[in-house]
């Protein structure tokens, strides 16, 4: 799928028929993939509900509506959107300094900022993520995830254990014997019988928070619509814009790696948009794209079609409403082992292992750990992909510096001499450029031969006309050759003008 616009009867038909409409098997995933990820969900919505300062319902209406919305407007089959941690972390001092009216108006511009992102092309910056960044928060994301489950593992009966045991054994021997049922829901749903059956007292999703009875109604935020109200929402929609949309490209672009196929990024930072304005009207949270939850689809429950993400917010309402008793009494213990096992098949191993790290270069290694330290530090994936991003700039720029050299040739006859420079002139490497040459012992004419190198920016520029300052001031002649058609143009605008006295 490429990232062009798409008509809206494009949009909404997609580009074939669905394979699940002729395909047995792959509705059978599909639909045990939505439910698995509908049970994983439920805990974690709550969580973030508490994160946020609001009632468990609004986390669970948000992963609702964002999972149904996003799976008939995205731009990236197969990706679980909910309610998330990072968006609940923006929006809970709003909530708490204004009340929830307000925290649902920022949704609702938030959606309104992302559909005009996505509009401009904001998608188009993710090339500018090096794969080091992307490995590190990948990495990040795994501690996070498994990070997330310790506080289920502390000051906890003892049966929490065996359990946790239990389901990981199942998930790690049950695709031995059969994947048709995705060994997760094999997971929840022995050890569920086992517990209420035997009656063992653990923590269970029903203590994180009651489950709403009834499906959410739509309406307008309760504020007062006056521009006191928007420049107290604006800054808080802006920022959660800006993290969900990272956190919705970044796992769009993990999810193309994983399933070896590409997803448009400008129709999924629109679609984000419209799912968090359609949330923000059913008085939801709002969010994003969901690691964890995407990964226990893609990759644990083998899903790859839209169906899955429809289905596991749907799942998530009958779950709730319908089924509400049964799902309060899933132990928690269960959903951790399910989690870590998501942790563990997220983390890259390859990555860290003695014999690729020989191999790295130190700089990619650096950016690499920056990106996780940074992540594992502010729990917040946008910050480390920006530090590690603008990490892995400077160590390119340094790397890049070192790549222009200059040498020098002087005619026979002594009358005149050849500077040949090679390499990229830019920032880094112009600064040293005007102390490579002799301004005092060189002859009358000098040429500057450029054909081996390329200008990219004004302070090369700046710096070839330094040079020719410095000879100028000595009664030399400096003649520039070489310059290749985008240099010549960068150089004939800029040459003269970017001092303050000509």
């Amino acid at each position: 799928m490429s990232s062009s616009p798409l008509s809206p009867a494009a949009w909404l038909r997609g580009s074939r028929r669905p394979t699940w409409l002729s395909d047995p098997k792959v509705l059978r995933t599909e639909v045990l993939a939505g439910l698995v990820v509908a049970l994983a969900l439920i805990p974690e919505a709550i969580s973030f509900s508490v994160i946020a300062g609001v009632d468990p319902a609004i986390g669970l209406f948000a992963s609702f509506t964002m999972a149904v919305t996003i799976a008939i407007v995205g731009g990236r089959p197969a990706m679980i959107s909910a309610a998330t941690g990072a968006v609940a972390l923006v929006i809970a001092p709003l909530n708490r300094e204004h009340g929830f009216g307000y925290l649902v108006a920022a949704v609702i511009l938030a959606g309104v900022i992302q559909i005009v992102l996505g509009a401009l092309g904001v998608a188009k910056l993710m090339r500018f993520v090096p794969r080091s960044v992307m490995v590190g928060f990948v990495n990040s994301l795994a501690i996070l995830i498994f990070m997330a489950q310790v506080p289920e593992m502390t000051d906890v009966p003892w049966p929490v254990y065996p359990l946790i045991a239990a389901g990981l054994a199942l998930m790690v021997f049950f695709p031995k014997v059969t994947k048709v049922i995705p060994a997760p829901l094999v997971s929840i749903v022995i050890l569920t019988v086992i517990t209420v059956a035997a009656g063992i007292t653990v923590p269970t999703v029903g203590d994180k928070g009651k489950l709403p009875s009834s499906l959410p109604v739509p309406g307008l935020p309760d504020v007062p619509f006056t521009l006191d109200t928007l420049t107290t929402v604006a800054p808080y929609a802006l920022a959660m814009a800006l993290v969900g949309l990272m956190e919705s490209l970044m796992t769009a672009k993990l999810v193309d790696d994983i399933t070896d196929t590409h997803s448009s990024k400008t129709r999924e930072s629109v679609g984000q948009g419209i799912a968090n304005i359609v949330t923000g009207f059913f008085g939801g949270m709002g969010g994003c794209a969901m690691i964890g939850q995407t990964m226990i689809n893609v990759r644990v429950s083998g899903a790859r079609t839209r169906l899955s993400t429809f289905l596991a917010g749907a799942f998530l309402m009958v779950l709730c409403v319908v089924f509400g008793p049964v799902v309060s009494d899933i132990p928690m213990a269960v959903l951790v082992a399910v989690m870590v096992m998501v942790s563990v098949g997220t983390f890259d191993w390859h990555s860290i292992a003695p014999k690729t790290l020989k191999r790295m270069p130190a700089g990619e290694i650096t950016v690499m750990l920056i990106t996780v330290a940074c992540v594992v530090a502010t729990h917040n994936l946008a910050i480390g992909v920006v530090v590690g991003s603008i990490t892995a700039m400077v160590v390119f720029a340094k790397r890049v510096a070192h790549l222009a050299e200059v040498t020098a040739v002087t005619d026979p006859d002594g009358t005149s001499v050849i500077y040949r420079v090679t390499g990229e002139l830019f920032f880094a490497s112009s600064n040293d450029l005007v102390g490579r040459f002799d301004y005092a012992r060189d002859p009358d004419k000098v040429v500057i031969d450029l054909s081996a190198a390329h200008i990219w920016d004004a302070s090369s520029v700046a710096a070839l006309d330094a040079i020719e300052t410095k000879y100028a001031q000595r009664g030399k002649t400096v003649r520039i050759t070489g310059l290749n058609e985008p240099s010549a143009r960068i150089h004939d605008t800029l040459s003269g003008e970017l001092s303050g006295h000509h």
